[in-house]
């Protein structure tokens, strides 16, 4: 290994590097969990479940909550990504950068899943995961 690849392995890895891993993470923990997380839109439903029974007083919820969040928003984005269409927009200089990923929709649209996923734990059932997801899905189509 050179002095080069040394320096550079030492680097933190990038956001999006880390919204690949966090969404891979949380699906096998999920569904070890026996939460169906297939990166399906009705795997949605299976996300709002999760929040409705973790986000409890000994819920995971209140265990690393801002990596779970973020995994969770991760995951979110990438269901939309593969339903829709779309890309990660992530900025690396961002202080708050996990917080403002977002998805570019192929319509131009862009959407911020950890600022939902952050919703859906503060405002409960009336932040639904999945109905966020199937309204995207027909807004697409217009």
């Amino acid at each position: 290994m050179s002095i080069q690849d040394d320096l550079f392995s030492n680097q933190k890895p990038t956001l999006l590097q880390d919204i690949m891993a966090s969404k891979d993470w949380i699906a096998k923990a999920l569904n070890s969990s026996n939460y169906a997380a297939d990166f399906s839109i009705n795997s949605l439903k299976e996300i709002d479940r999760f929040f409705d029974e973790q986000n409890t007083p000994n819920g995971i919820l209140n265990q690393n909550r801002g990596q779970i969040l973020f995994a969770l928003g991760s995951y979110i984005g990438e269901v939309i990504i593969s339903a829709y269409g779309g890309e990660w927009i992530t900025d690396d200089s961002d202080p708050q950068g996990e917080i403002n990923i977002a998805v570019k929709l192929k319509n131009g649209g862009i959407v911020f899943p950890v600022q939902r996923a952050m919703k859906r734990y503060a405002n409960g059932k009336e932040d639904s995961i999945y109905d966020y997801g199937f309204v995207l899905g027909v807004a697409s189509k217009k």
